[in-house]
């Protein structure tokens, strides 16, 4: 069709009529659909902005308000459940130079928010000191370890009870006759210039047990392996220790903290993987400190067919731990029958005169020496700051002065001069005194039988520990990972302590511990770690009947007495020495209950 002028006329186009009004009614439906999920997806922000409400503890009149909250019991089968060291964990890791036995938390999502419970006819420890020497068989029920050591005189099971006659593969004749021989090799244990020690490869820490009675604290130290359990015994018997293994990490410890090291018969491999293992000893271990050694290769010349050797071969190896010590300026200290004990340097004279091309090498500055929280072994020896003369061993004041003499490393700890830093240090121990006076009214228990086994969760300069010296009971002071790092100055003291990150597990089993003091921590730390799992963590390491005291701010502690009554602790709400309304002191108590829960969780 044409206009009249002859051109053209363009017709309507049906096709693309058609299209444009399927498009109109897609864009209408779309919109409608889109409109549908805006709408429901601002119904669920508003949910969980409702739900988020309810859960989050609010502020009302100056105080954390925690919603009321009921934890469930775990199953029977994690009675004795180590989160960091669980054995269920250990197919995740490998076995070289024994990884698996290495701290590995879980994640956040698989931590169990459930309440631990005790064996199966669990029964309130015997008290010390008559723990040291007995226990009850269902508290620590394993008969692996009967088996295997009672020919030792480890331990051995009569009837309701284990006991302990202080038997160990290399002292089967007694603990006390051992270390009778030790002390005449090492004279300075007997007038107080010895006071703190490790245990490497513990047993069921008879050798710690017996150093108390001789003014010599011990950290005993073991993994938990097919041992079962030593760690527990330990604790169970009232002398310390943790849960721990030399192997591809640091210690939780700073340098230069021990005066003495042991090993009887340890399975630690010394002169393998370049020495190591003897690296990390040699960092702990204070100038002037001593290494003892007994079992392989020590009297090979005697030994040597009871160990499934050849004489040539123990002689190597011992050639080869005396070269190592040698390179690291250890010296044979004194030697009889099965004990060889070697000192580390006092000055770093000797150090200077080794070559540079020397094997073990110098660490270099990279490393922070006190590092000790999942820093990683390196074949290297750290050396002493030779600034700090008086922390070496024999110039150290002996025990029990050294408790309140001012330490040497006061000043590294905040970075303040040496006078401000001493009489912040005699401050603390004042203000300490007077609190543990207070703490004894609130808890009559305190400096009693009824308390043993005690833990300072967040300890500055272990003054709560030097405060309670004198009651029969030793306190794990614990430092925490990300602050001030103080635990030189604990140790300087003649104290013990770890490095600790509240935020996870700690090293050690369920059930270990008659007391839990905390001084402000949710103030300090609920930025990082969740109230909910700190408070877990302490029900799981707390003995059923045993005590909590909580000093923190008026804002957390009502939060903290609910989140206690769900665990199905007893608290109460208690003034300060100072009587001042911003802190109050709670105090808690465990109760004993039994599992009614066979199921898993």
């Amino acid at each position: 069709m044409k206009h009249k002028d002859g051109k053209p006329i363009n017709q309507p186009n049906k096709s693309r009529a058609v299209t444009f009004a399927v498009t109109l009614i897609a864009l209408c439906g779309l919109s409608f659909y889109l409109g549908g999920i805006f709408c429901s997806g601002k119904d669920a922000v508003v949910a969980n902005t409702i739900k988020n409400t309810l859960d989050t503890p609010k502020q009302t009149s100056g105080s954390l308000v925690m919603r009321p909250i009921s934890f469930p019991e775990c199953s029977l089968d994690y009675q004795d459940y180590t989160p960091c060291t669980d054995p269920k964990r250990w197919r995740k890791y490998g076995t070289f130079r024994l990884t698996l036995l290495e701290r590995h938390c879980p994640p956040i999502f698989e931590r169990k928010e459930c309440l631990v419970p005790p064996p199966d006819g669990y029964k309130p420890p015997i008290r010390w000191p008559k723990s040291r020497d007995e226990c009850w068989y269902r508290n620590v029920p394993y008969d692996w370890i009967n088996k295997q050591k009672s020919n030792q005189h480890w331990l051995i099971k009569e009837g309701e009870k284990f006991l302990f006659p202080g038997g160990g593969t290399m002292f089967p004749n007694g603990v006390g006759e051992y270390v009778d021989m030790m002390q005449e090799l090492i004279p300075e244990m007997k007038d107080g210039t010895v006071r703190t020690a490790i245990d490497t490869g513990c047993g069921v820490a008879s050798w710690g047990g017996d150093l108390l009675d001789r003014g010599i604290l011990t950290v005993s130290l073991a993994p938990r392996d097919n041992h079962e359990a030593q760690v527990q015994f330990a604790l169970e018997r009232g002398i310390p220790a943790i849960l721990g293994v030399i192997s591809t990490q640091r210690l939780p410890f700073p340098s230069n903290s021990f005066d003495m090291a042991h090993c009887s018969r340890c399975l630690i491999p010394w002169t393998e993987f370049g020495g190591i293992y003897l690296m990390e000893i040699h960092r702990i271990l204070r100038p002037g400190g001593f290494w003892v050694l007994s079992g392989p290769p020590v009297n090979y010349e005697h030994r040597w067919r009871g160990w499934n050797t050849t004489v040539a071969e123990q002689k190597t190896d011992y050639e080869n731990l005396q070269n190592l010590l040698t390179s690291m300026c250890f010296t044979l200290y004194n030697k009889k029958d099965d004990i060889a004990v070697w000192q580390k340097a006092k000055d770093n004279s000797c150090y200077e005169k080794l070559p540079k091309e020397t094997y073990p090498p110098k660490c270099d500055d990279s490393l922070e020496p006190d590092s000790g929280w999942y820093t990683p072994l390196r074949a290297c020896f750290v050396l002493p700051d030779p600034k700090y003369t008086k922390s070496v061993l024999t110039y150290m004041p002996k025990w029990p002065e050294r408790l309140h003499a001012s330490p040497e490393r006061i000043t590294t700890a905040h970075g303040a001069s040496t006078s401000g830093s001493i009489s912040t240090f005699h401050h603390d121990d004042g203000k300490w005194k007077k609190r543990i006076q207070h703490y004894k009214k609130l808890l009559p228990e305190l400096g009693t039988e009824k308390i043993r086994n005690v833990m300072d969760m967040n300890t500055v300069y272990g003054a709560f520990a030097a405060a309670l010296i004198n009651d029969p009971l030793w306190v794990m002071n614990v430092v925490s990972s990300y602050g001030p790092n103080t635990l030189p100055v604990v140790y300087d003291r003649g104290l013990i302590g770890t490095f600790h990150d509240w935020c996870e597990a700690f090293s050690t089993y369920p059930r270990t511990y008659d007391l839990l003091h905390l001084d402000g921590f949710f103030t300090a730390e609920n930025h990082r770690c969740e109230m909910k799992y700190v408070l877990l963590e302490m029900d799981r390491i707390l003995r059923p009947g045993g005590h909590a005291i909580i000093r923190e701010s008026s804002y957390f502690v009502d939060a903290v007495a609910t989140v206690g009554k769900g665990m199905r602790w007893i608290c109460r709400k208690e003034k300060t020495e100072y009587g001042v309304d911003k802190e109050k002191v709670l105090i808690c108590q465990k109760k004993l209950w039994h599992s009614s829960n066979t199921g898993s969780r």
